[in-house]
């Protein structure tokens, strides 16, 4: 029993770490290379949004569809 508790507690703790891991890699802001991919669109389509990551974010994935094929992959790369 002792080391079945031990077992939960070490995949409990695995799985904590991998969520939190995910979590940052989701929420991490954009590379370089993803703003510039994005800078020509963001302006055109969200340009209220500017300094505001989350609802810039928002507002480029509600407009995937117009975006350059480049800011498309950006998008859909960090689940939009």
């Amino acid at each position: 029993m002792k080391g079945s508790a031990m077992n939960r507690s070490l995949l409990l703790a695995f799985a904590l770490v991998v969520a939190n891991g995910s979590a940052a890699l989701a929420q991490s802001g954009p590379s370089s290379d993803e703003r510039a991919a994005c800078r020509s669109d963001a302006g055109k389509f969200c340009s209220s949004f500017v300094g505001k990551p989350a609802q810039m974010n928002g507002c480029l994935r509600d407009n995937k569809a117009k975006l350059s094929e480049n800011c498309r992959k950006v998008v859909e790369a960090r689940g939009g």
